[in-house]
């Protein structure tokens, strides 16, 4: 679930378990040339984003620093039988090698 861009990486944290998230970030920084992820979520996969990256930050990449959080709201359309839109609440930690 991560994709690749130029020199950062981003982890699209969904319905996994922590650690799968976990094991991404770490993969990320493992790259010499990668000195910064952002792991992005929305909805209630973020309380998920939170506890891989704390995992990772306080027990495999120690030299790991978040570096900026944004916090937002996407509105989706409506599902299948409903009027109207609805808000979604979204995340972007970026974590940066000190």
């Amino acid at each position: 679930m991560s994709k690749k861009s130029s020199d950062s990486k981003i982890i699209y944290v969904g319905r996994k378990p922590p650690m799968d998230y976990v094991l991404a970030i770490v993969t990320a920084f493992s790259g010499a040339e990668i000195k910064e992820a952002t792991v992005k979520a929305r909805g209630r996969s973020i309380t998920t984003a939170v506890d891989a990256v704390e995992i990772t930050r306080r027990k495999f990449v120690k030299e790991m620093i978040v570096d900026t959080v944004v916090i937002g709201t996407e509105e989706m359309p409506p599902r299948e039988g409903e009027s109207n839109s609805r808000n979604i609440s979204t995340i972007e930690i970026t974590l940066k090698r000190s």
